[in-house]
């Protein structure tokens, strides 16, 4: 009869309880930044808080928890109604960050995690936009975030109708590829994988 130790079963109910975050979803493989592509004229779109969300979820051992970030600006451009001719970039706002509980949230403004201190500001710049269907696009851009920048690869989906660009995109990336590598506690260690939501409502600028 095999005896399985006591300590083994009682962690058993927590390494169950929080599922990685970003499992079930698209993962942005992180890679050596890529040149910035032409600058795109176009009509230009403007993305900031309200309609538009940057929201993320993380996780550790017993349990996960939903971030947002108040504060960021962007702007979309699109040639002559082409998205996959057009461009995005968005900045950042770190210390806007919105998060529960309070404990938490100094956590992860601390130079453990995000130390928006020495990192105020992560920015992407897209560098392609592939389409993939209708109304389906692979996002190719270089993400700027605690200080490493690498280019990253999403789906997304973006409409432009009207005046108005639409997108939503939810994809994984690894905190550590961007020098997060913080473990957490030993017995409640931090997941590798932030699942990322981006969901854009973006009028045109006059």
């Amino acid at each position: 009869m095999k005896i399985v130790p006591v300590a083994v079963l009682a962690l058993a109910p927590l390494v169950a309880c929080a599922k990685d975050p970003g499992r079930d979803q698209p993962r942005a493989q992180a890679s050596a930044p890529v040149a910035a592509a032409a600058a795109v004229s176009g009509q230009a779109y403007a993305i900031a808080p309200g309609d538009s969300k940057v929201e993320f979820t993380g996780a550790k051992v017993t349990a996960t928890h939903d971030g947002a970030f108040q504060r960021f600006s962007g702007t979309v451009v699109v040639p002559d109604g082409h998205v996959e001719r057009g461009s995005v970039t968005v900045d950042i706002d770190m210390d806007s960050l919105s998060i529960a509980p309070a404990k938490l949230l100094g956590h992860l403004k601390s130079k453990d995690l995000f130390d928006v201190a020495t990192y105020p500001k992560a920015t992407f710049v897209s560098t392609a936009i592939a389409p993939k269907g209708p109304g389906a696009y692979d996002v190719t851009g270089n993400l700027k975030l605690h200080g490493a920048e690498k280019s990253i690869t999403f789906p997304a989906t973006v409409v432009l109708a009207g005046d108005v660009v639409t997108a939503s995109a939810e994809f994984s990336i690894n905190r550590k590829d961007f020098g997060i590598v913080y473990p957490g506690m030993p017995d409640d260690l931090i997941k590798d994988n932030v699942l990322i939501r981006l969901t854009i409502k973006a009028p045109a600028k006059s």
